[in-house]
């Protein structure tokens, strides 16, 4: 079976020679700052997304410079306690949940204080570095260098003991880090990102301390462009869990000594990143670097029209095999989404069963005659006394490898023990109300959030059996008509809701090659059967892409038309499940 590849590159067509590590980005710095004209003061900003290691870039890049002048730009800024203060309306007291923020950056400098440093920096001769976060609040610079990093690694930076910015929580409950960086800091450096795209002269690969790369503005501009016009993957990133299984160590070759790995994000942009390889050296960016600044080239003119700079769709794998049931849980109706956190859309799901056992099952939906009222006072009263008959309320539907079991905002649902879920949904990936969790405890010994108050409003009743059943779950033993016209392939759809959903989903078996139009919008797939395939230009307008089994995979809107081949067994059936926004 071909192996699931772990760390994806997209080979870059480019003359560009990244800097690799400190002695190599001085120099080539060095080189910059010479070429410019001569002037009484010539001005380095370097602008760092928060959770860059400031400290290794001042020890490791500037100081080595040595600058006449220095200027840290939360040296600047207003104090942490004003900050805190200013955002405490998006933060709120919520341990998982916040209100998504519009703030900018130059609303967390006074104007005085902005007037000060330039003062200085005005007076100075010879080199002046800016760094940090907001440095092109405080000055117009000569050279422009962006510090970039991976959400991923940020996450990982937060448990280990690094703080937010412009705070001192080193020691806090890394879910209040997560909540912190996802509602205010990640928006707002994601705003000061966009403002400076087009003035980047250098951007630095920071994701992996004590290992910095560098390359060009310029480079990374036509990489953004490259990227948004072929097939690629992101780069996956693999999680413990208290429910997590062991299925994608087996299949995916990953630590097989860690306890579990319950979940994955293998397609999620605004998580993910996508690895860059300048012959032979590569660069990290985060993925949504692509969704940014080539937008309509990788979504395609109405969907980006609909979502601007969200990719809407996101493939996620949630492994209980061997494990135990998810959390019983709802996510939030659009009209509460928008008015409590501010989202524009909201969190409908499904889960395609990637593989299963005899007693494999998803919880869905209320039973016929439960009402919501029962339910949520059970739901009160299992937290008092620690006992749930979920199975009392809620539906137990036993499900085989490729069923489709759609789950529109508002369904009880839950993910159950020794079955392989590959989640694909609409991206707004962390507004769960999780209302009942058997009991256990999380990872770091405390008890799982739950939230009940938030998920009464939004249970829909109506979610009984009855509509379970007859709108929601696809089998794969049901009879499907074949939407293809292309000999030798079969074209079913599995969902998902059409009248509550703006995803659909199809499902290709072939055995030599498939067809498929973009229409338009993006689309994106997983290899859901089969060893090896090829995705690859009927016209040769972009390179060809290896995928494995289980491997997610964009196609941007801007290939139109692709092909699927079967590389591995010619004799035996493949098949891709493809997610696209319906018109």
């Amino acid at each position: 079976m071909g192996t699931y590849n772990m760390h994806p590159e997209v080979a870059i067509h480019s003359s560009e020679i990244p800097a690799v590590g400190a002695e190599e980005i001085v120099g080539r710095l060095k080189s910059a700052l010479g070429s410019l004209p001569p002037q009484e003061r010539t001005i380095l900003a370097v602008e760092c997304y928060p959770g860059c290691d400031v400290q290794e870039i001042h020890d490791s890049l500037i100081a080595p410079l040595h600058p006449a002048l220095v200027l840290y730009a939360d040296d600047w800024s207003q104090p942490s306690s004003t900050v805190q203060e200013r955002i405490r309306d998006c933060i709120t007291d919520d341990r998982v949940f916040g209100v998504m923020s519009h703030y900018t950056i130059d609303q967390f400098f006074d104007a005085e204080q902005i007037e000060a440093a330039r003062k200085q920096i005005a007076s100075a001769h010879g080199l002046v570095v800016v760094y940090g976060v907001g440095t092109c609040v405080l000055c117009d610079p000569d050279l422009l260098v962006y510090a970039s990093i991976t959400r991923w690694e940020i996450q990982l930076r937060y448990r280990q003991g690094m703080a937010n910015w412009k705070t001192d929580n080193s020691d806090e409950d890394p879910l209040r880090k997560f909540k912190r960086g996802y509602f205010f800091e990640w928006r707002m450096a994601d705003r000061i990102k966009r403002s400076l795209e087009g003035r980047i002269d250098f951007l630095i690969d920071a994701t992996k301390q004590g290992d910095l790369c560098m390359i060009s503005g310029a480079a990374w501009r036509d990489a953004i462009a490259q990227v948004a016009s072929q097939p690629f993957r992101l780069v996956p990133y693999f999680d413990t869990s208290v429910w997590g299984g062991h299925w994608m160590q087996e299949h995916f070759g990953l630590d097989p000594d860690a306890p579990n790995f319950g979940w994955a994000f293998d397609g999620v942009p605004e998580e993910n990143s996508v690895g860059l390889d300048f012959g032979g050296i590569s660069v990290e960016i985060p993925a949504q670097d692509i969704v940014s600044f080539a937008p309509e080239a990788l979504l395609g003119e109405k969907v980006h029209a609909r979502f601007g700079c969200d990719f809407p769709i996101r493939f996620d794998y949630l492994d209980t095999m061997g494990g135990g049931n998810l959390s019983l849980q709802v996510h939030p109706l659009t009209a509460y989404i928008q008015d409590r956190f501010g989202m524009a859309y909201t969190q409908d799901e499904s889960y395609y069963i990637l593989d299963a056992t005899d007693h494999s099952c998803v919880y869905c939906g209320l039973k016929n005659g439960v009402s919501k009222a029962s339910f949520v006072s059970a739901l009160r009263q299992a937290q008092e006394d620690g006992d749930l008959d979920a199975e009392q309320y809620v539906n137990r539907i036993p499900v085989k490898k490729h069923d489709h079991v759609l789950i529109p905002a508002g369904t009880i649902h839950c993910g159950g023990a020794d079955t392989v879920i590959l989640e694909i949904s609409a991206t707004p990936y962390i507004f769960t109300f999780k209302l009942w969790d058997w009991g256990r405890l999380g990872l770091d010994g405390k008890p799982r959030p739950i939230n009940i108050d938030r998920g009464e409003p939004n249970i829909v009743e109506s979610r009984d059996t009855d509509y379970v059943l007859g709108h929601l779950v696809d089998r794969i033993d049901a009879e499907h008509a074949d939407l293809s016209d292309e000999e030798g392939v079969v074209r079913e759809r599995t969902g998902l809701d059409p009248d509550h959903e703006f995803i659909d989903t199809e499902r290709f078996w072939f055995k030599d090659t498939a067809t498929l139009e973009c229409a338009g919008g993006v689309n994106m797939l997983n290899l859901i059967e089969g060893d090896t395939a090829l995705v690859e230009s009927l016209d040769g307008s972009f390179d060809p892409l290896e995928v494995h089994y289980g491997e997610t995979f964009i196609v941007p809107a801007n290939c139109g038309t692709y092909r699927i081949r079967n590389l591995g067994d010619p004799t035996q059936d493949i098949a891709v499940i493809r997610a696209y926004v319906r018109d």
